[in-house]
């Protein structure tokens, strides 16, 4: 069984002139972060690795997550490849994931989520907002051999009460 936890990096900021890769998160997506992260504890494989694309708010994301989580920072692996917004390339890098590991949580960006998420999951979903989570398990040993999975957990910030 193979567990994979998409997780759409935070609202970003836009104010400052940087480069995409370098925007930071706003404050709105600092506070959304938390509360995804402490509503989905319970939902969490009891282990698993994460990954993290390069760019600035989606590796904060990453480590509010992980703050909440009890995970190691230092732990958080870095992956250039994850900062693509093709839910191709977004496939290709998970399927290439090593079978030792059982559950991989990603953080990332759109629409290679929300798109990934389509084909892989028994749930449509129109948009994977910043700050979104969705767990998807797969009926296979093999990361390379994925097919449509199962959507086990949706955490979207606008529907935590």
């Amino acid at each position: 069984m193979k567990n994979i936890i998409l997780i759409r990096h935070a609202k970003s900021s836009w104010e400052a002139p940087l480069k995409d890769i370098d925007r930071p998160l706003e404050r709105k997506g600092i506070y959304d972060a938390h509360l995804v992260a402490v509503n989905c504890i319970k939902s969490l494989p009891s282990t698993y690795m994460i990954w993290t694309s390069p760019a600035k708010r989606a590796l904060e994301t990453a480590i509010i997550f992980a703050q909440n989580i009890l995970y190691p920072i230092d732990s958080i692996i870095i992956k250039e490849e994850l900062y693509t917004f093709d839910e191709n390339q977004l496939e290709k890098i998970i399927k290439s994931c090593s079978n030792v590991f059982e559950s991989v949580i990603l953080f990332g960006h759109n629409g290679a989520i929300t798109n990934f998420v389509n084909k892989f999951g028994d749930i449509f979903i129109a948009n994977v907002p910043t700050s979104g989570f969705v767990s998807i398990q797969f009926e296979t040993d093999s990361w390379e051999k994925i097919k449509k999975g199962k959507i086990k957990k949706i955490i979207f910030p606008k529907k935590i009460i």
